[in-house]
């Protein structure tokens, strides 16, 4: 039973880039949990639209936006966070679309941004037997530079995108850069945001990796992906120096809180 009482402050976001049949699976299940969700179609030709304006059709509590070409994932979330904004909402939980996110966990993850609005909500992955090897390694490595560029702020995990995000500082971080809109959004976001002074709670969440028989779809490049992720760490390494005394006076602070 999809969930019939609209937010008017947070609403569930999932950018979506030929996400294939888990598509629908995955907003079926955030319905079930959430009012109001959006899809952000980015470009995508895989034939998703017209199933997707069609289920929005029939269902008030699903808003769908497309965008006529594909722009990146940080891209197609500025889009929805610039009309979320623009309707008042406040808070956005961004999901990814290809089911590997916990939708059951929509709800806990809204309550602890609703109890703390200042704050970003993120998803502390709890990897399974289905993640790649490489990926986590990968993962360790990318949340180590991490944690230097923000003094060990608590981020977690860089990489994961199941989070609630205030809507302002974010766009406003955003409008300011021209970086954020394919694969780096992620980290960079949750970089900046905390040198922003939005602090982060971290909540546990299960990741399902799928195969690609079982419906699976990664548009991550290993090559093309890696590259920039490390031309973002050099810069958020450059970016922490001349913020290395701001940053140990609010971990100082962050800690008697």
């Amino acid at each position: 039973m999809p969930a019939e009482r609209a937010s008017s402050t947070h609403l569930v976001l999932i950018p979506s880039y030929n996400s294939g049949d888990k598509l629908d699976e995955t907003v079926r299940g955030a319905r079930a949990q959430w009012n109001p969700v959006w899809v952000v179609v980015d470009g995508s030709t895989d034939g998703s639209t017209p199933r997707l304006i069609e289920m929005a059709e029939r269902d008030p509590g699903l808003h769908v936006i497309v965008l006529p070409h594909n722009q990146g994932k940080g891209a197609a979330v500025l889009a929805g966070i610039d009309e979320a904004a623009a309707r008042g909402f406040t808070h956005v939980l961004t999901m990814d679309s290809d089911g590997q996110h916990p939708a059951h966990l929509i709800g806990a993850f809204m309550e602890a941004s609703q109890a703390r609005p200042q704050c970003m909500v993120f998803g502390l992955p709890i990897f399974d037997a289905t993640a790649p090897r490489e990926r986590v390694y990968g993962r360790r490595l990318a949340n180590f530079w991490t944690n230097i560029e923000t003094l060990w702020a608590g981020i977690g995990d860089s990489l994961f995108g199941f989070r609630v995000y205030p809507i302002a500082p974010l766009r406003a971080l955003m409008h300011r850069r021209t970086s954020m809109r394919r694969f780096d959004f992620d980290p960079e976001a949750a970089v900046r945001l905390c040198w922003a002074g939005v602090r982060p709670i971290r909540l546990d969440a299960p990741v399902r990796y799928f195969r690609a028989d079982e419906g699976g779809v990664s548009h991550f490049r290993y090559g093309r992906d890696n590259v920039l992720l490390v031309w973002m760490h050099i810069r958020l390494v450059f970016g922490c120096v001349p913020r290395l005394p701001w940053l140990i006076a609010r971990r100082l602070r962050w800690r008697q809180v």
